[in-house]
């Protein structure tokens, strides 16, 4: 056995520990044109944080999309990047339509809702996390993180919209439960209507505890854990 993989297997089989807090923040996007970028932005409704300018030779810029704890900056010589060379950033959204439409009313050019092939990673399509063949429509299961839908800023820096409804195992803090804005939290609510509905057919009767049932159901689809039946 090499060095190498005893590195490795000591790193998976380790217990978890609690370490220093390294959040990431900020992504760095590279651009030619900073006006056309600031608008672009600033057209899909992103918060604008900063315009900074000490000089004709540097200039940087920072938005922030809904609900994001992580921003991105672009401006002149703050990367050595090519100018639309950023691909593959992920915005995670909690209803793909719903977003995809949102951008539509924005004016932005948008590609359908798209999902991957399950494990067949050929194909002639652009790549992402499934792999390079995207078949049309969202998810035939509605699974999470299946679903998808890509857009381009005008450097052509790479977006791509990913619906997810409920996180997989250690994914989050499972001591913690938060919700980013009205939207995502009206998402869940609806998802543990449903899950409900259910629930009240496998009991056959009105269960007067359902604001209980509820929370229960959002916190563990958030922390991915076993949903209640």
């Amino acid at each position: 056995m090499s060095m190498t993989q005893v590195r490795s297997e000591t790193a998976i089989e380790a217990p978890s520990a609690r370490t220093v807090d390294m959040k990431l923040e900020v992504v760095v996007i590279p651009v030619a044109d900073v006006d056309r970028a600031k608008r672009f932005y600033s057209d899909l409704g992103w918060r604008l944080d900063a315009d900074f300018a000490t000089d004709d030779d540097w200039r940087a810029i920072q938005f922030t999309p809904p609900g994001s704890g992580c921003s991105v900056i672009f401006g002149r010589n703050v990367t050595a990047a090519a100018p639309g060379s950023a691909r593959g950033l992920y915005l995670v959204v909690s209803d793909i339509e719903a977003a995809r439409e949102e951008l539509l009313r924005r004016g932005v050019e948008i590609s359908e809702v798209f999902h991957g092939a399950d494990d067949v990673r050929a194909g002639a399509d652009e790549p992402y996390v499934f792999g390079r063949l995207r078949i049309s429509g969202p998810d035939p299961e509605h699974r999470t993180y299946r679903s998808c839908a890509s857009f381009n800023d005008p450097d052509g820096n790479g977006w791509l919209l990913q619906e997810v409804t409920a996180r997989l195992p250690g994914r989050v803090d499972a001591d913690g439960t938060t919700f980013t804005s009205s939207t995502e939290l009206a998402a869940a609510l609806r998802r543990a209507a449903t899950a409900h509905g259910e629930h009240e057919k496998l009991i056959g009767h009105h269960d007067e505890e359902w604001p209980d049932w509820y929370a229960e159901y959002m916190v563990r689809e958030q922390a991915g854990k076993e949903l209640p039946s």
